[in-house]
């Protein structure tokens, strides 16, 4: 049978390689729309990534690597400085991004920033890639949820680096994020790679998904709208919880 964590890449690098490049249509207000996402991606959070990270807390313990025997909560730990990490990789792009606004009048971030800011998250997509085999044991209606959850969480992504780096973005970096995130499923379906090695790794990078939810997937309050929130993220955990 095949790993339904496949399809699920597949999936995805098509998220990134087409859906960027989708608008909204008018008829949904930006707001509203934005606000079911971030309930979504919240619900998201809360009941997988946030599980997860335990599951991998309990991994990293019974393997006993040596640089993190003597710390506790070593997921956490990871995924606290994944957080700080990705963060200090926004204030960098937004530095770059003014400082062309002010000196060259372009809106986009150094190509030097690009680079640095997109080989992040092809990591991720790496990781998550990889990790994707792990859907095998589960449900179609678990992968099916895990999918919409990712696939929107991608798009607000997609849209938010096309923001930053414009044309490179476009011509370069979603290629790089499909070929990432297909390479990850390619490891995971050819090669058994050290599994508490590949957790410490996700839990690092889960940090950034905590980010990227709470920074962008959440609207201004000014431009959000609490109904919109409140059904995204009651719809996921209703469906989630009904498996």
């Amino acid at each position: 049978m095949v790993n339904p964590g496949i399809f699920l890449a597949i999936g995805l690098a098509v998220v990134h390689a087409f859906f960027s490049k989708l608008t909204i249509p008018a008829f949904i207000p930006h707001h509203k729309w934005l606000s079911f996402a971030g309930g979504v991606s919240i619900g998201f959070v809360f009941l997988e990534i946030f599980p997860e990270l335990s599951h991998a807390q309990e991994e990293i313990e019974h393997a006993q690597l040596p640089l993190l025997i003597y710390l506790e909560n070593h997921v956490y730990l990871l995924a606290l400085l994944g957080l700080v990490v990705f963060y200090g990789l926004d204030s960098l792009v937004l530095q770059s991004r003014k400082a062309n606004q002010d000196q060259k009048n372009t809106d986009n971030a150094s190509t030097i920033i690009f680079w640095i800011h997109i080989s992040a998250f092809a990591l991720l997509n790496v990781i998550l890639g990889y990790l994707l085999q792990d859907l095998g044991a589960h449900s179609l209606y678990t992968c099916i949820l895990f999918f919409a959850a990712l696939a929107l969480h991608f798009f607000i992504i997609d849209h938010h680096l096309y923001e930053h780096h414009k044309t490179p973005y476009n011509q370069r970096g979603r290629w790089l994020l499909v070929a990432a995130i297909i390479l990850g499923m390619v490891l995971g379906q050819s090669a058994m790679l050290d599994k508490a090695g590949v957790l410490v790794i996700w839990s690092f990078l889960a940090g950034s998904i905590i980010l990227n939810v709470l920074k962008r997937e959440l609207p201004d309050e000014q431009e959000s709208c609490f109904m919109s929130f409140i059904v995204g993220a009651a719809l996921f955990t209703g469906l989630l919880l009904a498996k």
